[in-house]
């Protein structure tokens, strides 16, 4: 598709300039004023959190401006400084594709390089909530690369405190289970190693609410940013690809102006639990499934694994039959209606979501989203068998080849022990299992782990998809 007029670089003094095909913001950013910071800037908040609060602009709720605080991406504040802040968000599926010029970002900080001023927009009377996507391991008091965001928000509540300001609420949007009590333990804590009252002062006053988040966002690519150039004329240094679909769920609990998210789609609820299970017990653990079951069979992304005549009825029924059953009930969600939902946005050709990047990370993510419906399956007596042949993927994908002897990449902090331990096992899982040391009770459970090592057994003796086929045309799934 070529373009009839040059291409426009994307900043304020250009939006009028860019062609029509794209959205851009119809207020004035100069009349934005910040009352959130969120830290540690992502393609995910990006794609998320900031485009809700770009919808509020949008119906003239000015007063919900971001400072985006960077922890360890100079790259980003390279990229978003040129812009002004602004950026293009791209929605993805099959029907089509939409662009759109999010301005709710007013600055970017560089913590690590601004530190000062980093502190000074947290301690900002006008910041009201403070929101994260800081990851799993950033709440970990003791782990020392860590301490940054942490340290910022206990310093920043610190001096709202001894200036005689309200805090703002600290709003968690990481993918774990009572997020908001993983924040509030985690400031606490650390505070309590600065000053004892301080500690209690945020006990006492600040609100840590539960949140739920979903939208597909894979990393964007130089290609997207010259599709962006070539098919919508604007020069933009790092665009955020994703999909239509978006949710986001708030335990309706704030310590200072609450925003009007209600107004743009946000859900606020009593209890956030029921809606975390349903999204990460079913998306995020069929992530870690087809993450691991499709690299070993040689595939490469989400939507490929869709097409698979045989993974696909595996995360059909893993989804349908092991773990929505064990679900409670969610307000207002038709949970068989939800999974076919997940299916269509599994299947969305347009994102291409990458195995890898599904693979991340994933001695943490298959603790979180996976063992904990075995766990809940086992107490029950109902089967688990897919739900086991997910994490022996995953415990087999640590050897680093797939089912053909091709490299795979294993992006894990604790990839090379487990690697290790993963190739002296073989088809025994137990030296693995130790090296993860991530199955709490079940590692007592000689039942489940002799199952893990039926299921590498398999997948060494017959390969993924035949085992995979076995238990689908089996009638009974029952441990």
């Amino acid at each position: 598709m070529s373009r009839a007029h040059p291409v426009v670089s994307l900043n304020d003094a250009n939006l009028g300039s860019l062609p029509g095909g794209v959205a851009v913001p119809p207020y004035d950013r100069r009349a934005l004023r910040p009352g959130i910071v969120h830290m540690s800037v992502g393609s995910f908040h990006r794609s998320h959190q900031a485009v809700y609060f770009d919808e509020l602009a949008y119906r003239g709720e000015l007063d919900w401006g971001i400072v985006g605080l960077g922890l360890r991406r100079p790259r980003l504040r390279a990229a978003l400084a040129p812009q002004d802040g602004l950026y293009t968000v791209l929605a993805r599926d099959a029907a089509g594709e939409q662009a759109r010029v999010v301005g709710a970002m007013t600055k970017y900080l560089f913590a690590p390089e601004d530190g000062e001023a980093a502190l000074a927009a947290l301690a900002d009377e006008r910041t009201a909530a403070v929101t994260l996507t800081i990851t799993a391991a950033a709440y970990d008091v003791d782990a020392e690369e860590t301490s940054c965001a942490l340290d910022y928000l206990v310093a920043a509540l610190d001096r709202r405190r001894r200036a005689g300001r309200a805090p703002f609420t600290v709003l968690s949007c990481d993918n774990l289970p009572a997020n908001g009590a993983v924040a509030r333990a985690a400031v606490v804590a650390r505070a309590g190693r600065r000053d004892a009252r301080l500690a209690g002062w945020i006990e006492e006053n600040v609100a840590f609410p539960d949140s739920m988040v979903d939208r597909i966002t894979p990393r964007s690519t130089l290609a997207d940013r010259e599709l962006l150039a070539r098919d919508y004329g604007v020069l933009d240094r790092w665009p955020v690809v994703t999909e239509p679909f978006s949710q986001w769920v708030i335990e309706d609990r704030f310590c200072n102006r609450r925003p009007p998210l209600d107004e743009v789609g946000v859900q606020f609820v009593d209890d956030v639990t029921p809606y975390a299970l349903m999204k990460t017990r079913l998306l995020n653990a069929s992530h870690c499934a087809i993450g691991a079951l499709g690299s070993l069979v040689g595939l490469k992304r989400a939507d490929e694994v869709m097409r698979d005549p045989i993974l696909r009825p595996y995360v059909e029924r893993l989804m349908a039959v092991e773990v929505a059953p064990l679900l409670p009930p969610v307000p207002g969600i038709d949970l068989r209606q939800y999974t076919r939902t997940l299916v269509e946005r599994l299947s969305n050709p347009q994102i291409g979501d990458s195995l890898e990047r599904l693979c991340r990370s994933g001695s943490t993510k298959v603790a979180a989203h996976v063992l904990p419906s075995i766990a809940a399956a086992r107490a029950e007596g109902r089967g688990h068998q897919l739900l086991t042949l997910a994490v022996a993927g995953w415990l087999r994908c640590q050897r680093g080849a797939d089912d053909q002897g091709r490299r795979l990449a294993l992006d894990d902090p604790a990839a090379e022990a487990m690697q290790h331990a993963a190739l002296a096992g073989g088809s025994d899982p137990r030296p693995l299992l130790a090296a993860w040391d991530q199955l709490g009770d079940l590692s007592a459970d000689a039942d489940f782990v002799s199952a893990l090592g039926d299921a590498l057994v398999a997948f060494d003796g017959n390969g993924v998809r035949a085992t995979l086929a076995g238990h689908l045309g089996e009638r009974s799934i029952a441990a």
